[in-house]
């Protein structure tokens, strides 16, 4: 590995080049988007931002006429942030908690709701466990509330999508950015577009990245290389063929215990052990390939009418180990935590997604009522093959040691847990329709119909099964637009997530018959654009989860007995207030109880990790043509680290702030300072006792250049 100091010198190396590229004609400060674009068309609706029409509705559908909460983070924002994961992104949306995804995955809650697998690449699937890059992305989108319409199973709280980077038609593009932080992580990344002829243009995005951080053991590496190519087949006929290569390699940091001493109703995160690593520094490891291929085909026919077709195939190639912390104890009752329990295991996953999807959009009008309608099928083959060994101690599942500033793991073997075999085919078919009723009135109404279909194999139990689920799923929307820059909404949606959970990787006798669990979203909103590159939104909602399955105690039996409901409100404003102060703003309250409890859960629990108060801000300001500065905000209540509410993470805020310096109209600088005030704090959990502690004060070095 590079040393930090020769990081250091090919950094300000990098920033001597005296590489090309035009500027603007009033200004060498360029555009900043914080907003896709046309939020507001005027006339005909055509479009969103989104070559690939809108993800909210999968049609050319401008973001102020779309019946619900959605937050966007542009290509500008998430390099004025110098952020390079998607995980890092999302702590900047409200409504979004990040869980720590047992240090080896992007995991989310999504007003309250859990998922692993409500990732989105385009609007397809994405739904295999990994940490998703950011270098080969235009832009990240959060669309909230649940909505089985657009993406079928899942997406209870929402769906997250994002947008790749491709290939355009007659545009040439050298592009790259170099940085180091004070930890001595990198990243290199370059981006390069040309034509290749008049109807043929290329592009490859690719990154080389390399993890450190104030963790004592933690380490890593990155590659990520993804070219597209793009050919127009005449006036109405594009196809876009794409391939992304990720390869990761990290340890697998599982954070630290919790504590709770005599006679505390409520716990914490134990104290005094912010850096200490509570795992195996030779055995925790993750590693992960992924291969994604693509083609899309769009095509425009006359009077009105669209049609788009995507084949995606996705390999991924997965394995991680750790040994994992239990609860922190007292041997000898002084109130002061003394030793640990440690258990572990390895795990492997190997996945193979083939997705199809068409959809054929008409823009017409039936006598005055205008409409936008919407026909679409998706067809999903998913095999997944996994394996499990459990450490054994001695024996025994589990050990305890003392804690000391380097955690001592007595030698343990692996013993088989579990293999299985899963295979999942899914088809679905949709419709919806935008009706334009009058020039200040539209209703959005739809409806999916999902057949879910899956193969289980437990080798090492011995138990094969399936299950079959059909389910159809309903949208419906109302859309009052006063002006053409201002809209009132309402919505209601539903969505559903068979019991065999998110990943599907193996049934038991319960998960094979028992009911799917049940999403439904009510919301009433109000959104405005007092300019066509600002954006103020405001909403409330209410979503609903039931058939939650929990265990009997008494029979230890699954029963569908768990219901519970998040309430809340969110506004944001998203844009650009002058032409050199750029902004993304949020604030949400949410307010999640168990509704319904069993013997496990009590009536009136408080959901885990579903802070009270979530705010995430980020502005720019531009002094003067060369120069900017940046600052953000992270705030977060206190919220429990799971449902048990027997463990508490604390509340905190975290400030950063960042500078730009524009050398000439080809190269640019930049500082980002993470954690300003160096603030401890507890950035996520997952469960009780594998909680994450945040970033002391960070700072990052960079360069850009672009021709």
């Amino acid at each position: 590995m590079f040393t930090t100091s020769l990081r250091t010198t090919l950094l300000m190396g990098a920033a001597c080049m005296t590489l090309t590229s035009p500027a603007s004609a009033e200004s060498d400060q360029p555009d900043r988007d914080y907003l896709p674009s046309d939020i507001v068309v005027t006339g005909v609706r055509n479009g969103y931002g989104n070559e690939d029409g809108s993800t909210a509705t999968k049609t050319p559908t401008p973001l102020i006429d779309v019946p619900q909460s959605v937050t966007a983070i542009t290509r500008d924002q998430l390099d004025d942030q110098n952020v390079t994961a998607l995980n890092e992104a999302l702590r900047f949306v409200p409504g979004v908690s990040i869980e720590t995804g047992e240090g080896h995955r992007d995991e989310v809650f999504i007003r309250g709701q859990r998922t692993t697998a409500d990732f989105y690449l385009d609007g397809l699937r994405d739904d295999a466990q990994y940490y998703r890059p950011l270098y080969n992305v235009e832009r990240v989108e959060v669309l909230k509330g649940a909505n089985a319409l657009i993406f079928g199973r899942g997406a209870g709280g929402g769906a997250i999508n994002r947008v790749s980077k491709v290939a355009q038609l007659g545009k040439l593009l050298l592009a790259g950015s170099a940085s180091v932080d004070t930890y001595g992580a990198f990243s290199l990344a370059g981006d390069v577009s040309a034509p290749a002829g008049n109807q043929v243009a290329l592009r490859l995005n690719a990154t080389y990245e390399e993890f450190k951080n104030h963790r004592d053991a933690y380490e890593g590496r990155f590659i990520g290389v993804s070219p597209t190519a793009t050919f127009g087949l005449g006036e109405a006929t594009e196809l876009v063929l794409s391939y992304t290569y990720d390869d990761d390699e990290r340890v697998t940091d599982r954070g630290i215990p919790s504590y709770r001493a005599a006679g505390e109703a409520v716990g914490g995160p134990l104290r005094g052990v912010y850096n200490t690593f509570f795992g195996d520094r030779d055995f925790n490891f993750s590693e992960v390939e992924t291969h994604i291929l693509r083609s899309r085909l769009t095509h425009e026919f006359a009077g009105g009418l669209s049609a788009n077709a995507t084949l995606q195939y996705a390999n991924y190639d997965k394995y991680y180990a750790n040994i994992v912390p239990g609860a922190a104890s007292d041997s000898d009752s002084d109130g002061l935590a003394d030793r640990v329990s440690l258990s572990g295991y390895d795990s492997g996953t190997a996945r193979e997604n083939l997705i199809g999807q068409a959809n054929l959009v008409w823009q017409g009008s039936t006598g005055t009522i205008g409409h936008t309608l919407l026909l679409g099928i998706e067809a999903i083959r998913q095999d997944t093959d996994a394996v499990r060994n459990q450490a054994r101690f001695g024996g025994a599942t589990s050990v305890t040691v003392p804690i000391a500033e380097r955690i001592a793991v007595p030698a343990f073997t692996l013993v088989p847990q579990r293999a299985s075999t899963s295979e999942l085919s899914t088809l679905s078919f949709y419709i919806q329709d935008q009706i334009d009723l009058t020039d200040w009135l539209q209703v959005i109404i739809g409806a999916r119909y999902d057949e879910f279909d899956l193969d289980s194999n437990d080798i090492a139990g011995g138990f094969i099964a399936s299950r079959k689920d059909d389910k159809v799923s309903p949208r419906f929307g109302l859309v009052v637009k006063p002006q053409e820059n201002l809209s009132l909404y309402a919505s209601y949606s539903e969505s559903f997530l068979p019991a065999s959970g998110d990943q599907f990787t193996v049934l038991n006798a319960t998960s094979a018959i028992i009911d799917p669990e049940e999403f439904e979203t009510l919301e009433a909103g109000i959104k405005y654009a007092p300019r066509n590159d600002l954006l103020l939104t405001a909403a409330v909602f209410r979503l609903e989860r039931s058939n939650t399955p929990v265990t009997d105690p008494t029979t230890l039996l699954t029963v569908l007995t768990g219901k519970s409901r998040v309430q809340g409100f969110e506004a944001g404003l998203a844009g650009s207030l002058t032409d050199r102060l750029h902004v993304n703003l949020g604030y949400t309250y949410l307010d999640g109880k168990v509704i319904e409890g069993s013997n496990t859960i009590a009536l009136g629990q408080e959901l885990q990790q579903l802070p009270q108060h979530q705010i995430g801000a980020w502005a720019r300001y531009d002094f003067t043509d060369a120069f900017g500065a940046g600052v953000g905000l992270v705030h977060q209540s206190s919220q429990f680290a799971s449902v048990s509410n027997l463990v508490e993470l604390p509340s905190y805020t975290r400030v950063d702030a960042a500078a730009y310096y524009t050398l000439n109209d080809r190269v640019s600088l930049q500082l980002n300072v993470e954690n300003l005030f160096d603030e401890d704090y507890y950035a996520s959990a997952h469960g009780d006792n594998n909680i994450q502690p945040g970033k002391p004060l960070t700072a990052k070095f960079g360069v850009r250049f672009a021709l």
